[in-house]
């Protein structure tokens, strides 16, 4: 491979050229009008513009991508995630134009994109599965027989969309009279999301914790696990906060679990980069949930506890390259690693997105700092694409210290112009179940719903004191308020005040940092 273009936009399109520049290949980025300006659009060798702003109107356009590697004279695409990465007819196109497509098979990419499909595989290889119906209902599945079929495995249960991911098309159901409307909502937000309204029925575990198997598949029939990830930190089914190792599992238990992805890995033949997910229940027993065919957002930490670097060996497996790390280096952890997605929402309104433009920006840095943007001070956060401008992670020696140094991170984290998360994931990590890892996939649901819209900033007694800071020099410095002097001896009027008014501002410049 020569020249690499990059299906993508925002962090991951920056990290995808990273690994180019470093691996010596060359990268061309595309862009959507609201882009041109964008961060992955100037670190790129060259970029592309594939249309309006829209997604369906540019990043989802297989035609326009394809173009674009043309004019490029790229030999290869990476897909990212999210958008088409996990698209089974882009990469066949991909490879139908003759290029090479990092990433599984588009056979793969579509077996494993069927839930269903998927959770046949998982028994095949004798992982287990939650129970669950193992063929998917169309629209045309009358409510008797979906009441059927839901009684017999069992309430609550979730309503899922086949195919996509991240919390769409997915609805819970305690009450058997919820199920027709649960399955209307959730079919109707898969097909607006994916195309595809099927669904199918798995039963809801309790308080299970979300944990996955990094994997990566070379060409030769290599399958190689690493050391899993904790994602139980989830606000309605979507990740928020991910780390690793998770604190619940245990060195045999890691066994158990990197063996079991293997061995569905290996049975539906993969190649490239993948994760499985598994389901942990209370007593220990883990459950395969769904396999994501592609990079996951969260593989910073893994890259942090292992040293290893996933992008580079993306793109060494899509040349033919062998897989030579060592399995039992990549399963045992150095340290621990803790990822928080920091979104341009407003925690306190509900977390609606905050678009716009972003007026100053400083990241956190340091030993042990990570900060993977696609966000940059005097441009916007647009409307059309999900609203996530950063990904920081941390990694320290163990989780106590992972959890100071990203306390320390948050506290140093400074976007002005939008709201953010930033102090949401303040006030996260330091709740005592955080701290403590006593937490479970509807933990931070609850924990909200208990908040009952309290504010994540409150004012403190220091607080007070800036406010009290700020009146006073409000009246100081107000023309209305001002005395004009005429001495010259240092005892009257305003300027006499200059040190204690340099000293007020300075307080309230300070403490104003510190809040944001």
């Amino acid at each position: 491979m020569q020249k690499i273009l990059i299906a993508n936009r925002g962090e991951i399109a920056v990290r995808i050229a990273r690994a180019c520049r470093e691996t010596g290949v060359a990268s061309a980025a595309v862009f959507s009008e609201c882009d041109r300006l964008s961060p992955h659009v100037r670190y790129a060798d060259e970029a592309y513009a594939i249309g309006p702003s829209a997604p369906r109107d540019s990043y989802l356009r297989v035609d326009r991508i394809l173009a674009a590697a043309r004019r490029a004279g790229a030999d290869a695409i990476h897909p990212g995630y999210g958008f088409l990465a996990e698209n089974a007819s882009f990469a066949e196109a991909v490879r139908d134009a003759g290029l090479t497509f990092i990433g599984p098979s588009p056979e793969t990419i579509a077996l494993m994109g069927s839930k269903t499909a998927a959770r046949t595989a998982a028994v095949g290889a004798g992982v287990p599965v939650v129970p669950g119906t193992t063929e998917p209902l169309g629209p045309d599945v009358p409510d008797a027989e979906a009441a059927r079929l839901a009684a017999s495995i069992g309430y609550p249960l979730l309503v899922k969309a086949v195919a996509g991911g991240g919390g769409k098309g997915m609805r819970t159901v305690a009450d058997p009279a919820d199920l027709a409307g649960a399955m209307r909502a959730a079919r109707s937000e898969a097909g607006s999301a994916f195309g595809d309204t099927t669904v199918y029925f798995e039963r809801q575990l309790v308080r299970p914790r979300h944990v996955e198997v990094q994997l990566l598949g070379d060409h030769h029939g290599t399958i190689l696990p690493f050391v899993e990830r904790e994602c139980s930190i989830q606000r309605r089914h979507q990740k928020v906060v991910e780390e690793t190792p998770s604190p619940a599992v245990t060195p045999d238990l890691r066994l158990q679990m990197t063996r079991a992805a293997a061995a569905v890995a290996r049975a539906v033949g993969y190649t490239n980069a993948g994760t499985i997910e598994f389901l942990l229940d209370e007593d220990g027993r883990f459950y395969f949930l769904e396999m994501n065919t592609r990079l996951q957002v969260e593989h910073p930490i893994t890259e942090l506890v292992t040293g290893v670097d996933l992008v580079r060996w993306q793109l060494r497996i899509a040349r033919g390259e062998r897989l030579d790390l060592l399995a039992d280096r990549v399963i045992a952890p150095l340290g621990h690693a803790i990822e928080c997605r920091v979104y341009a929402e407003d925690p306190d309104n509900n977390f609606l997105p905050s678009p716009g433009r972003i007026l100053r920006l400083r990241p956190p840095s340091g030993p042990g700092i990570r900060d993977d943007s696609g966000a940059a001070a005097g441009l916007e956060v647009p409307i059309f694409y999900d609203p996530m401008i950063s990904k920081l992670a941390v990694w320290a020696e163990d989780r106590p210290a992972a959890i100071a140094r990203l306390r320390r991170a948050l506290d140093e984290y400074l976007v002005v112009g939008i709201k953010t998360t930033l102090p949401f994931f303040a006030w996260l990590t330091g709740e005592q179940a955080f701290i403590e890892g006593r937490f479970h996939t509807t933990y931070l649901d609850e924990v909200l719903k208990a908040r009952n819209g309290r504010p994540f900033s409150e004012a403190s007694h220091g607080d007070e004191d800036v406010a009290t800071i700020a009146a006073a020099l409000q009246a100081v410095l107000s023309p209305s308020t001002v005395t004009p002097s005429h001495s010259d001896n240092g005892t009257g009027g305003r300027r006499d005040q200059g040190w204690k008014t340099r000293a007020r501002l300075e307080g309230l410049r300070a403490a104003s940092t510190r809040e944001s």
